[in-house]
């Protein structure tokens, strides 16, 4: 065979096509679950972390800053490696689903809380004491003034982070999430073929692609909010 032909026999293969191209639709399905989970879940753990630590109490917010560092230095696999293996030792056993969930979530919260009080501290003194002249006490000046200023000031940083954050899907491989390059790495095992590993490619790009343009528009939309 000329060199073209094993090319095309070793990614665009028909046969394993066919075969394998049901694996990893489920693969994808998996990581659009995990990818969602993950984001409702660490913005809205990252959005009450920094609204606590808004009320500036200082055990709570030294814990709270201490949580933020320890997550956005320590890589996603470490953590997901330890939680995976390390709690069965003492009695704690969660699915790979679970654990890629969990891990994935506290890291978007922890970057997402940085995100977040950047955006409250750049609302301005005035406008605290101006909601509080009129009577609102400091938790409904929290809610209905400042966050909602903050929040959409940090909609371009927060899409870039979340997206980078989900793209980390693939992390479950290591620990038997049947998502994408789980399914992809199988398919290839078995089949001897690297067709697998290029559908894999081509389904991260059907799925991100449509986010990373989202995340683009949006930090166009919002782009005022940098200023």
């Amino acid at each position: 065979m000329d060199s073209t032909t094993v090319f095309l026999d070793a990614f665009f293969n028909r046969a394993v096509i066919d075969k394998y191209l049901p694996d990893i639709l489920w693969g994808m399905i998996i990581t659009v679950e995990v990818a969602l989970a993950v984001v409702a879940t660490g913005i809205a753990l990252g959005l009450l972390l920094a609204a606590v630590r808004s009320f500036r109490v200082r055990p709570i917010n030294v814990l709270i800053v201490l949580f933020v560092d320890v997550l956005r230095a320590l890589p996603p696999l470490v953590l997901i490696l330890i939680i995976y293996f390390g709690l069965p030792s003492v009695g704690i056993r969660l699915s790979g689903f679970a654990v890629l969930w969990l891990v994935l979530s506290l890291v978007l919260a922890a970057f997402a809380e940085e995100i977040f009080w950047s955006g409250i501290l750049s609302i301005r003194k005035g406008q605290w004491e101006a909601a509080r002249s009129t009577g609102l006490t400091f938790l409904q000046t929290l809610t209905h003034v400042i966050l909602p200023q903050a929040v959409r000031m940090t909609v371009p940083p927060l899409t870039n982070r979340t997206i980078a954050i989900t793209k980390n899907t693939a992390l479950g491989a290591v620990i038997g999430v049947p998502e994408i390059l789980m399914q992809a790495q199988t398919a290839q095992s078995f089949s001897g073929n690297a067709t697998p590993l290029l559908l894999g490619a081509l389904a991260y790009i059907v799925l991100f692609v449509p986010v990373v343009v989202l995340g683009r528009w949006l930090e166009t939309r919002f782009a005022w909010g940098r200023a």
